[in-house]
């Protein structure tokens, strides 16, 4: 059997190689402490939960979705977009509904990428950017996010004949893997210069409502004639711990949104309605569970970063994301500093080269594991690394 060309030139998915070698160490025994993928181990809201159980008992839910999302949905989200942001969205024009945000910017390059196109790519960045654009018979363009700049790209360093080809940026802050955060006059710069250079600004703001020590993320549709050239994908997963649940949307200009409409009634059939009830529940009901949320991942994270500043590993502790990007110790690489965590203490983290070539050097942390086993394996630490 032979698969497809397009197929061969895809890499491993990176979380998908952290589960097998996982798996391998359970069966040999291996009591595994794992900082890897960012699933958050905490509950969804029980206000949540219980919308979905009393959606699902309606038969009204059980038929075909809307392809372009529940209207209710839909202005739910327009209105969290105006409370938070204070953003101004048409919810019929301007807001689609996702099957999860994963889904819509992997599929973003189907309806904004012609073969030879140039995706510019956050490096390190989450993969999806990449292997969605690949797919699509477009080039990655990687944007090399450095400590020097602060993990931010270096706009003005690209060259005219890239910037000819190129048809999209994609941003992400907070940022997956690298934990940055960056304010509004980043964004205005970058809407700046994608009107400018006629791109499609996407922004994935999966993180922006976990942030620490006062920082409010802010959005890139806040920016004045953002809403001409920038779109923005928002999940509920980790904001609301719904990863399995598979929920988000995409919101900003139209042109845009109508595009991804357009893709999206040729791929899904949409949301399960009992599904965008909870995203309901969730937007409009009590935040106090957001609000642990936060403070639990804000506790964890001081625990870590003390843990490895004792080691003498010093880390900034991040202003947002469930995440740390940590250096590994002199004589090691990503790579190699993986395999010696997971070989000597059974820990398991993500290689910073797994998210692209300026990676390489770090790992990742996530920070979505109970505090006892986060303890547990910062003592295994201890124990190793020096």
């Amino acid at each position: 059997m032979r698969t497809a060309k397009r197929i061969e030139k895809l890499p491993p998915y990176l979380f998908a190689e952290i589960d097998r070698k996982v798996a391998e160490a359970k069966a040999r025994g291996a009591d595994i402490i794992s900082f890897g993928v960012g699933d958050p181990d905490l509950p969804t809201p029980q206000h949540v939960v219980e919308a979905l159980a009393d959606a699902a008992r309606d038969a009204a839910t059980h038929r075909y979705p809307s392809y372009t999302g529940m209207p209710e949905f839909r202005r739910a989200i327009a209105d969290w977009y105006e409370r938070r942001f204070g953003v101004s969205l048409d919810p019929d024009t301007q807001i689609q509904p996702l099957v999860g945000s994963k889904e819509g910017i992997f599929h973003l390059p189907v309806a904004f990428i012609d073969p030879g196109d140039v995706a510019l790519i956050p490096d390190p960045g989450y993969p999806v950017y990449e292997t969605g654009t690949i797919l699509s018979h477009g080039e990655p363009e990687l944007l090399a996010l450095t400590a020097e700049n602060d993990f931010k790209p270096d706009l003005d360093a690209l060259d005219e004949q890239t910037l000819e080809r190129a048809r999209v940026l994609w941003l992400n802050y907070p940022s997956n893997p690298t934990a940055a955060c960056v304010g509004l006059d980043f964004f205005t710069t970058a809407v700046e210069f994608c009107r400018r250079h006629d791109l499609l600004l996407c922004h994935d703001a999966a993180y922006t409502e976990i942030t620490y020590d006062g920082f409010v993320a802010p959005s890139a549709l806040q920016v004045p004639g953002a809403l001409d050239c920038a779109i923005e994908f928002h999940s509920l997963s980790k904001t609301y711990n719904m990863t399995g649940w598979r929920i988000g949307w995409v919101a900003g200009a139209t042109e845009a949104i109508e595009a991804i409409k357009r893709l999206k009634t040729n791929i899904d059939s949409g949301i399960f309605d009992a599904v965008q009830r909870a995203g309901i529940a969730a937007l409009e009901g009590p935040q106090d569970d957001l609000l642990a949320t936060i403070e639990t991942y804000r506790h964890r994270r001081d625990l870590l970063c003390d843990g490895l500043k004792s080691m003498g590993v010093i880390v900034e502790p991040p202003r947002g994301s469930i995440y740390l990007w940590v250096p590994v110790p002199e004589g090691h690489n990503s790579e190699s500093f993986t395999t010696y965590l997971l070989d000597q203490a059974d820990i398991v983290v993500a290689p910073g080269n797994g998210y692209g070539p300026s990676g390489e050097g770090f790992v990742r942390f996530s920070l979505t594991l109970a505090d006892d086993r986060l303890e547990e394996g910062v003592e295994r630490l201890r124990k190793i690394v020096t």
